[in-house]
């Protein structure tokens, strides 16, 4: 009897915790009816594809569905069970599918998330932008040399950087490379790809550290040591140099201390007190002007006698080359001379200046400081369009003059064109045009003639 009773009361107990149950899920599936009315749970939407798999689809919007509403729940407060993230069970999802469809205003919760994901895409483009100055190589540089020096004034006022970046930018650029994630693992990166040339360059560039110029302030300034000598301090203080040193380096930034009186045995002058001369103003308000009239500069007097002795050595040597001189060239005046000499050839006449030809072969075109010629057509008119050396003018044994174009430009014979590579023979009279310069050329015939007659007597024999 009592355990039947037993029975009967679990029984009872039983059958109250499932009517209690289901009253509580009741209530529960009234209380989501009345939130979706009221717009907390966002409505249950399908894809709004033509061609669709519909559970696959679906699942994809409710999926992002159960995500912001997720997140709205965690922002508004609601117990942790619900921003967990994890999807509702197969009876919420019934009782939610059949409750009635209300129609859901646009929840604002999604719009923080956007806000935050146009600023992660905006950051790293201002990365990219302050990396723009910032090169690897000056991120090193920056590097070593606040290592060295601890300093940051220092290292603006000693370091050479591929761009000139004031203190503040690169205190900042020091900062971002210690406290920025983003930026120092892109410098990392990017110093982690130079060349082992550049690193070694870069590191030899390494300011000197306070510890390493007190060793070398203990080298005598009267000595003069040599490489061994600072390769031995590197041996006996490998701690204290920095790992690029090498003992040409020491030697050097050694002179420069000497040169500045920064060694241990030199002293620096002290500023004189008193009446003496501080400023350039005060020197010059002390000098006596009439004092200065009367002094002779030995030393200036020296160099213009040299430049004088110089000068007339010149022109002595150019006196003693005037025979070998083929071309002169002589200003036309109204009055009348004679164009032709003993010595003269021909004569190229042109508006402004005649050439006079005393060798068998000269050459035409534009001088210029590497280029010497014979006829120079630039003191006739404008000769920027004339080659340098532009044409060749020969005597043959013969008598018979001829030309040869050697320019770009043609060269224009009495109207007709002789092209680069091509000659023609000159007569008495031949108009010659060269670049819009017209020259008439005249024989000696008189001179010609005994040529030609010279020539004849030496052929039979």
């Amino acid at each position: 009897m009592t355990h039947s009773q037993g029975l009967l009361d679990s029984s009872l107990m039983a059958s109250g915790t499932a009517s209690r149950s289901e009253d509580e899920e009741s209530l529960a599936g009234q209380k989501r009816a009345s939130s979706q009315a009221l717009g907390t749970i966002p409505k249950r939407r399908s894809s709004s594809r033509f061609i669709k798999r519909k559970k696959f689809d679906d699942e994809l919007v409710e999926s992002s569905l159960a995500k912001s509403s997720t997140r709205a729940k965690g922002a508004s407060g609601v117990e942790p069970g619900r921003c967990s993230g994890s999807e509702p069970s197969s009876s919420e999802k019934k009782k939610v599918s059949k409750a009635p469809s209300t129609p859901v205003p646009p929840s604002p919760a999604p719009a923080p998330g956007l806000t935050k994901r146009v600023k992660k895409s905006k950051q790293p483009l201002q990365v990219t932008k302050d990396l723009g100055r910032w090169k690897p190589a000056d991120d090193l540089l920056l590097i070593n040399a606040v290592l060295q020096t601890n300093d940051l004034t220092s290292v603006h006022l000693g370091v050479k950087f591929s761009c000139r970046f004031t203190l503040r930018e690169v205190q900042e650029r020091w900062y971002a490379l210690l406290y920025d994630p983003v930026i120092s693992k892109l410098a990392c990166q990017a110093m982690r790809q130079l060349h082992p040339e550049a690193i070694a360059a870069i590191q030899s560039k390494a300011l000197f550290s306070k510890a390493e110029e007190q060793l070398l302030s203990k080298v005598g300034s009267t000595s003069q040591p040599t490489l061994e000598t600072f390769q031995d301090l590197l041996h006996r203080h490998p701690d204290a140099f920095y790992l690029a040193r090498t003992a040409k380096a020491l030697q050097a930034h050694w002179q420069l201390m000497k040169q500045y009186y920064l060694l241990e045995d030199q002293t620096v002058q002290p500023l004189p007190k008193g009446d003496q001369v501080l400023n350039f103003s005060d020197a010059e308000d002390l000098i006596d002007d009439s004092k200065l009239k009367d002094m002779r500069d030995e030393v200036l007097e020296h160099e213009l006698t040299v430049a004088d002795r110089r000068q007339k050595r010149e022109i002595r040597q150019l006196e003693q080359e005037l025979h070998k001189w083929q071309v002169l060239v002589d200003s036309i005046t109204g009055m009348s001379s004679p164009d032709f000499d003993n010595q003269t050839l021909a004569v190229l006449r042109g508006r402004m200046v005649r050439y006079l030809m005393r060798s068998r072969e000269i050459t035409l075109g534009r001088a210029t400081k590497d280029n010497q010629i014979d006829v120079d057509l630039s003191l006739e008119g404008p000769a920027w369009k004339i080659s340098r050396k532009q044409g060749v003018i020969k005597l043959k044994n013969n008598g018979d003059f001829f030309i040869a174009n050697e320019g770009r430009r043609p060269i224009y014979i009495d109207g007709r064109p002789v092209l680069c590579g091509s000659k023609w023979r000159l007569s008495n009279n031949s108009v010659v045009e060269i670049a819009s310069l017209r020259f008439v050329f005249l024989i000696n015939q008189d001179l010609i003639a005994l040529i030609r007659a010279e020539a004849a007597k030496i052929t039979p024999q």
